[in-house]
This record gives C-alpha cells, structure tokens and sequence, in this order.
C-alpha cells in the first residue's frame, strides 16, 4: 500500500490534509480542509489498488467513477453528503462530508466503563430512526453492505444517529482485485466487503447482498448495544445466537431481533418497513425514577402588602386602558359572533333613520352625518366589485364585514362605503390599494386621491398619515397604539385626520403625554 499522507500536504490542488481519521484494507480515512470553500471541514476516503496492473487500475477507476455517481444522487439528513471524487497520487478519493460526534462503538465503550449497556428502549427508538434512513437507501436500489456500530455515529447536538462508510465503493474494487489476483494465483482471494460478526452469512461466504443483509447487520447491532457483548461472544461453536441469556426483553422485541437475525435470508425481514411495522406496537418500558424525599416548604405572605400593591395595580392608568380595551374587545367579539349567521345570506341593506357615531358623544365631535343619498347609487354591480376587492386584501370575511356595515348604516354613499369598508383592513397600504382598486359609480362623490383638500377627507385615505399616528401613539402608550387606531378608525371611520388626532389623545391617560403626542402629529394640510 501507498504511504500515509502526511497533515499539511495539499491534495488536487484545493484539499488541505489534516489528520488520519481510520484505516482499513483498502485506505485510510482523512480529516482535510477544503480551502475553496472557506476552509470547511471534509473527509477524504483514500482507496488504493493493490495491484498495479493496467487492467486493474484502470477498471477500478471506471467503476469508482460509476459507484461514486450512485452514492452521489443520496440526499438524506442522516447519511453525510457525497460532495466529489477525484484520482490523485496514484489514489482513487471520495469527498465527503464530515460528521464531528461519536461512533455508537466509542458510546458503547463509554456506557461499559460506567458497566451500563444501553436499555431496551434507547435501542427500539435507535431502531427506528434508521430503519427509515435504509428504507429510503433500498428504494434507490443502494445496500449500505458495512454496517456495524463502527459506521454508525451520533452528531454532537443532534438526537438521531447518522449512517456512515458505505461499502459500494469497497465491493466494486475488491471485484476487480479478486479476477485479477485469480488470474495469478486459482486460490487467492480478495478483501471482503463488510465486517465478521456483523455481515450476514450470504455476504461473507458467496459476497451478496440484499436489503435482508443490511437488516441483518443492524440486528447485530441492536444485539451487541443491548448486551454490552461483541459479536464473536454472542454465538456459539455451530455459529448460533446465543444472547437471549444475556437480557431481559420484552418478547416482541425479542421476535424481531430474532427474525432480523434468522440464518436464511428468506426468513428474515424483506424490507425495512416490514420490520418498521412490527416495532410500532412495542411499548417502551418507562425510565425508573429516582425517590427524592419532598421537603416541605413554608412561604409567608404579607396578606396586607399584597392588597397594597393589587390596590395600586388596579387604579394605575395603564390597568385602566388595558380594561377599556378589553371590554371594547369583548363587546366587538360578541358582534362578531352574532354576525356568523348571517355570512350566507344576500346583502339587504335596512333602513334606519341616521348614521350613528359611538365616539362623537364622549369626544365632543360635531360630525353630522350626510345627508341620505338615493339608495339607488349602491347597485348590486358596485357592493359585489367591493365584495371581490375587500376579498383580495381579507379574504372570506369580506363579506360578512360588508353585510354589517351596510346593516348598521345603509345611507352610505358610494365613497362612505368604499372608506368603511377601508377601515377594516388593517395594512394601511392594502387599504389604499383598495380604494384605488375600487370604480366609483359616475353619479356618486369620488374619493379625492389626488391629495386635494386632504384636511377636510377621511383620515383613512391617507396611509401615511395613519402610520405617522401610530409611531406617535406608541411612544404614549406602547404596543396597545395599534390596537386603539384600528378601534377608533373602525367605530368611526370618516374623521378627518384632525378629529382622528383628537380621538387618540382621549385615549391617552397621561395629561402630559397628551398634550406632547398633539405638537408632535403633523396634520396634512
């Protein structure tokens, strides 16, 4: 074999080398740096031909190739990207990458030196985070052909374990040295593909591979962490399992390990789901826990420093908003509500006899309500190109919204309604966009958009201006601003942006904060 690459040397001109990770018969494993991406850690597998002869090293990079394009096209959070391949220093390199956690090998030492194994629950749930990992190898035709506890690793902050050193590439070349050598010598024999103990009796004696074979492997596996025992020591002179004696299992998981391990491969699992399936109804034993004696503790509580503080909690300014607030929000819900039932039915505007304002009264607003137009201006044409705009920004509420405004004031004109109903969408920009999407009847008033005697409009039509209040709001009473705008524009919603202003500042308890949040607002001119 080819020497060690020794740290620092720069392979294919991009791959930096760090240290040796593992060695086996067919090369060694290395930690590199790709230094054209940052320097991000990768692992290079080495794989070196015995033999020299042209024959085999130029079909063993053929077929190096071909494997290295089957394992290229796995994509799987628990199996470790293929990035590349490359021939280099008489070397074939697989580029792949790297995993920093441990080996279940190495976690297996650990639980041994605490003489512990690992329980019959760890092993079911480690069952079934890769089963599903080699049902998804095995319906792309792929056998992992090496597992073992070696090629298994849990990630440093990860929980499910991750598949590792696959033996495709393994098989293909020990093929082409195994013809090659028995073109020499009639009894010679080549590497085998997977490890004793682990492969199956198929795999090491004639080298093929099923899905059975990786099933089979797994169960020694399952096996060798519920046990503490190598494989070797769990058969006995005829090559039986022995590791019943060794555990105490629920049945059912002794039936499927049993199974996972039969001799014959047509005995075993088929499939991985097959085995998936029969795990499910294993029940995982519950964890013992340790019994702490409770301890007893006393507070005290200073009953009338406690109703001190409620007192001043419940007459602060703050508390007082949050209950105003939440019965405005309690009364508007049961509207809401009561409102469902009538989400099928046709819009049938009724009559009454003046538009209401529940704000004017207590901000001592005059706003009078416009005169009552020809009812005759809203046509069936005009509320259902609102009905389809108002959906496009609210979606199936739309409505239901246009039904209760039309019930609760049904002189709107043309404009009114479109400002109403633009009082419900709380973007500011989908509410302009709204207006603008929506044609005015020729007889009706037009919404001036134009900017054109903008102190005397709805507050509403200008985006800006709403956002401006909000801003200035916030720094008076913090997050609820948003909330207060939406319920001041949608209970009134045709103030000029001078009424708005007003509005708001009745909404604010501080009398200092007031009257900084007026100099502070911009009115449009």
């Amino acid at each position: 074999m080819l020497a060690e690459i020794t740290p620092g040397t720069l392979i294919e001109n991009r791959y930096q080398i760090q240290k040796v990770l593992g060695r086996g018969s067919f090369g060694r494993t290395y930690l590199a740096s790709d230094t054209q991406r940052f320097g991000d850690a990768c692992v290079l597998k080495e794989f070196v031909p015995v033999s020299r002869a042209e024959y085999t090293v130029n079909k063993s990079r053929e077929l190096f190739e071909r494997e290295a394009r089957i394992l290229y096209q796995i994509n799987h959070p628990q199996i470790p990207k293929f990035l590349a391949w490359f021939a280099a220093q008489e070397r074939l390199f697989l580029v792949q990458q790297y995993i920093d956690g441990k080996t279940y090998s190495q976690l297996l030492l650990e639980r041994q030196q605490q003489g512990q194994s690992f329980s019959e629950a760890e092993v079911t749930q480690w069952l079934k985070d890769l089963l599903p990992v080699l049902d998804y190898l095995h319906h792309l035709n792929i056998i992992h052909r090496d597992i073992s506890l070696e090629n298994v690793m849990l990630p440093d902050r990860q929980a499910q374990p991750v598949l590792i050193d696959f033996g495709l590439v393994k098989e293909a070349i020990a093929k082409i040295e195994s013809s090659d050598l028995n073109a020499q010598n009639h009894y010679a024999q080549a590497s085998i593909v997977g490890k004793y103990g682990y492969a199956p009796p198929e795999q090491i004696r004639l080298g093929h591979c099923y899905p059975c074979s990786d099933l089979y492997a797994l169960g020694v596996c399952a096996v060798v962490l519920l046990t503490g025992k190598r494989p070797d020591l769990l058969v006995d002179e005829s090559l039986e399992w022995q590791w019943h004696s060794y555990i105490n299992i629920s049945d059912n998981l002794t039936k499927i390990l049993d199974k996972m391990l039969a001799e014959k491969r047509k005995q075993r699992y088929q499939s991985a789901k097959e085995v998936i399936a029969d795990l499910e109804p294993v029940i995982l034993p519950q964890i013992p826990r340790a019994d702490f004696p409770l301890k007893k503790v006393e507070i005290n509580i200073d009953k009338a420093k406690k109703e001190r503080e409620l007192a001043e909690i419940v007459e602060s300014d703050e508390f007082k908003l949050l209950e105003q607030r939440a019965n405005k929000l309690r009364k508007r819900t049961e509207i809401d509500v009561s409102g469902e039932r009538r989400i099928s039915q046709p819009i049938q505007p009724q009559l009454k006899a003046e538009i209401t304002h529940p704000n004017t009264a207590r901000l001592g607003l005059d706003i009078a309500p416009s005169n009552p137009p020809c009812q005759e201006s809203l046509k069936p044409e005009f509320l259902d190109r609102c009905r389809q705009e108002l959906t496009r920004c609210m979606g199936p509420m739309a409505n239901l919204l246009l039904e209760e405004i039309l019930n609760q004031s049904p002189h709107l004109t043309a404009v009114q309604l479109v400002e109403a109903l633009a009082a419900e969408i709380p973007n500011p920009k989908r509410a302009a966009e709204f207006i603008k999407s929506i044609q005015i009847p020729a007889k009706a008033e037009k919404v001036n958009i134009s900017g054109t005697d903008i102190g005397s409009r709805s507050a509403l039509l200008n985006p800006k201006f709403l956002e401006h209040c909000r801003q200035e709001l916030s720094r008076c009473v913090g997050p609820m601003a948003m909330f207060i705008l939406e319920e001041t524009l949608a209970q009134s919603p045709y103030l000029t942006p001078v009424q708005l202003v007003e509005a708001l500042a009745a909404e604010i308890p501080d009398a200092r904060r007031v009257e900084e949040f007026r100099k502070r607002i911009k009115i449009p001119h």
